[in-house]
């Protein structure tokens, strides 16, 4: 039987979501990464399971996942990018907000994109039919809205000022937005189905696993998503802005350009 891609997208997420459920707060093996970065046994199981499925259902195909590197094809312009337990740290505190991000790029173009809540059963996603959510079977229509007024950053991230902390005390942030720091792709996507007024991060996000899937599905959503300038993503000064609507979005370029002066390059 014949699969699409946002199917087999789907799926990939949904079975690492029992992966992962099946592992909670069961004893933590840690495996060192680069500094005091680690993955967990988690990661690494559900992170096999995406790959034989995706494997299985699409061999000629390339895969960039975030434990084991890139694999199958060179010479293909289809690449799958898998970040299989976002939000490791929480994982590994018993601290259920974790994703699993799984995208298909064709070209230069996200054309499959899911990110999954295992805890919630919550799978949203984006393809050429729009962006949604699936519950118990269904899929809604994701709709942002930006009167929470929160705004969730990511503080991991390198921002192109001193510290990401200084944008809560900036002019035209604080008083007006509410921080919030959840440490996962969930709040970007959280931002596409209206429970997020903004998501805002330092860095440069191309070609990541953990940030492709869930900038899709906002931009399938109608979220506004360009650099922390408002410059066209991936580009300098890089970093991320998704916000619900175009004023939202507006008033953190502002609030973000007045902290040292940032614009766009060029």
């Amino acid at each position: 039987m014949h699969h699409s891609d946002i199917e087999i997208a789907i799926r990939a997420t949904q079975v690492a979501s029992g992966v992962i459920r099946d592992a909670f707060r069961e004893p933590v093996t840690r495996h060192a990464k680069h500094g005091d970065d680690f993955a967990t046994h988690a990661d690494l199981a559900a992170e096999r399971a995406i790959l034989d499925l995706l494997t299985t259902a699409r061999p000629g195909d390339r895969f960039v996942a975030e434990e084991s590197g890139i694999t199958g094809a060179e010479d293909t312009d289809r690449s799958w990018f898998v970040d299989p337990l976002c939000g490791t740290r929480n994982f590994a505190v018993a601290t259920s907000f974790v994703a699993v991000n799984v995208a298909l790029r064709v070209g230069g173009r996200v054309s499959a994109a899911a990110t999954a809540d295992p805890f919630a059963a919550e799978v949203f996603w984006a393809a050429d039919e729009g962006a949604f959510v699936r519950r118990d079977g269904r899929d809604e229509p994701l709709a942002p809205r930006a009167d929470s007024r929160l705004v969730d950053v990511d503080l991991d991230q390198p921002f192109p000022w001193s510290t990401p902390a200084r944008l809560l005390d900036a002019n035209g942030f604080a008083g007006r937005f509410h921080a919030r720091v959840l440490s996962t792709s969930l709040a970007l996507v959280w931002v596409a189905a209206g429970r997020r007024a903004a998501y805002v991060t330092g860095g440069d996000l191309r070609d990541s696993v953990h940030f492709t899937s869930a900038i899709a599905i906002c931009q399938a959503a109608g979220c506004v998503v360009t650099g922390v300038a408002g410059q066209p993503l991936h580009t300098a000064p890089h970093g991320l802005i998704a916000a619900a609507d175009a004023e939202t979005h507006a008033r953190l370029v502002e609030a973000i350009g007045g902290l040292r002066g940032i614009r766009a390059a060029g």
